[in-house]
């Protein structure tokens, strides 16, 4: 039966009309798994010779141990974001006599041979084997090297109970992270010390293998646990049944001063506020309006001027680049509707270049106490602020006219790469690199004063000739109006 899951699996991903449209994506990906198997087998392998010339006195494989704990939470939260919930078409498969746990195995297998539990072992074993070559005990490393194999599953397991957990909350992530983070601080304030319980509770297992089973049996559990939720999932009416939601209202008249845009920006507004895509914006916001705290409060980076210009693009435009990168795709489920209308498009991309600016200006206010660690941030921000809407604005909404992939709002949006495509890459050049390249270089050539004005300059140049850009990059989105809604189609 494995097979035969195995086989349908094949010729539905090779017979998709998709999976050609998205190989690009899939090579890239590629040559990130490979760079980081290549960087887990060199942290495997000189891990211990670089903590022997470190720390001549300490024994690296307790060193290593003490650091488990923060491996486990670390992998846990990159699994919570990165890693895909095991699916399958079981549709059709329910109305054929086709047992449910056999499935439900299939499934649960399926994510076991998953990237990121092959990953880590591209670490654990090469250290094992260096340990073993280092005259450690051969039943102790072999029982070690097995017990992280199995605390790998365990991790798998429980980031599947975890987003189960968390499916249906729009802030699915916030509870992990709050988790995470309190464990971290009783570790590092040593209340409670984390890190040590788990060091000791690895090397006991290393050194009485019988223990082994203590992990074993909590596999097992979590095995059955996904078990379970997977088999109260596994019936035909769940595919078939209506999501009702009671509908929620908001007032959005405010938006009327905006005149013949006000209706698409009250529609952009309930599509940002009503789906769980385009909400990950808003979350965004205030990880972007606290970005400059990773940064500012480090005193190497007091001397490092043009970076001040890359944060302030960044704290400013969080909401222009993870909203504008996506135009029109946010729109793309009814992009054919909307172009069946009798409406002048340029008010339709008016209306975006609204919420986007609106953004850009709101962000900067908010971070007005970035001041209190100098007055040439606070100038930074505001010059990077009037680039953003000045240049940026524009340079995404063109950027907008080479979306072809459809995006599906209703799916989770934690590191959903869905619509991503080429132009979403290429875009960060003229967004980030650029507008850094010129105050980096104009600072060094002159000084910080001139590069600020050079970005306050190039923004009002935008800002005067907005209505010229606009005209452009409307006419380009005109041409490409037929190609776009074909585009969105196919992906349906």
């Amino acid at each position: 039966m494995i097979t035969r899951f195995l086989n349908l699996e094949w010729k539905q991903y090779f017979r998709s009309s998709y999976w050609q449209r998205s190989i690009g994506i899939k090579i890239l990906l590629g040559f990130f798994a490979l760079y980081f198997v290549i960087m887990f087998l060199f942290l495997g392998v000189g891990i211990f010779p670089a903590l022997k010339k470190m720390f001549p006195d300490k024994d690296p494989f307790i060193i290593v141990n003490g650091f488990l704990f923060f491996w486990i939470m670390g992998d846990l939260i990159a699994r919570f974001f990165l890693q895909k919930l095991p699916v399958m078409t079981i549709k059709p498969l329910l109305t054929l006599p086709v047992k449910k746990n056999k499935i439900i195995n299939y499934v649960l297998g399926k994510s076991a041979a998953s990237f990121f539990n092959f990953l880590p072992l591209f670490a654990i074993i090469p250290f094992g084997v260096v340990l073993l070559t280092k005259g450690y005990d051969t039943v102790q490393i072999s029982i070690w090297m097995t017990t992280m194999i199995i605390v790998v599953l365990i991790i798998n397991f429980l980031n599947f109970v975890i987003e189960n957990a968390s499916a249906k909350s729009d802030l699915s992530f916030l509870p992990l992270i709050v988790i995470a983070s309190g464990l971290f601080a009783l570790d590092y304030f040593n209340i409670v010390s984390f890190s040590n319980l788990v060091s000791k509770g690895i090397l006991g297992i290393s050194n009485n293998p019988i223990l082994i089973s203590i992990p074993l049996l909590l596999l097992v559990g979590l095995y059955y646990a996904n078990y379970l939720i997977l088999k109260s999932n596994l019936f035909l009416d769940s595919a078939v049944q209506n999501k009702v939601e009671e509908a929620k209202t908001s007032d959005y008249t405010w938006t009327e001063r905006f005149g013949d845009i006000a209706p698409f920006m009250q529609l952009d507004l309930k599509l940002i506020m009503r789906n769980k895509r385009t909400k990950s914006t808003l979350w965004m916001l205030i990880i972007g309006l606290l970005y400059g705290l990773f940064f500012y409060p480090q005193p190497q980076y007091a001397d490092k001027e043009f970076f001040f210009a890359f944060i302030g693009i960044f704290t400013t435009g969080i909401f222009l680049i993870n909203f504008g990168q996506f135009i029109p795709a946010w729109d793309s489920g009814y992009y054919k509707m909307i172009m069946s209308q009798n409406f002048k498009y340029e008010r339709y991309l008016k209306s975006k270049f609204m919420l986007m600016s609106m953004s850009v200006i709101i962000l900067f206010l908010l971070g007005i106490p970035y001041v209190y660690f100098g007055w040439k941030i606070l100038l930074a921000h505001f010059a990077a602020a009037i680039y953003n809407i000045g240049v940026n604005t524009h340079v995404i909404m063109y950027g907008g006219t080479f979306n072809r992939k459809k995006i599906n709002l209703d799916e989770k949006a934690a590191f959903n790469y869905q619509g991503t495509g080429a132009v979403q890459w290429i875009i960060g050049i003229p967004l980030m690199l650029i507008p850094m390249g010129i105050f980096g270089l104009v600072s060094w050539l002159v000084n910080f004063e001139i590069a600020i004005i050079s970005l306050i300059f190039l923004g009002l140049l935008g800002i005067v000739f907005h209505q010229k850009i606009m005209k452009a990059i409307t006419r380009k989105y005109i041409a490409n109006k037929y190609a776009m809604i074909h585009a969105f189609d196919q992906e349906n």
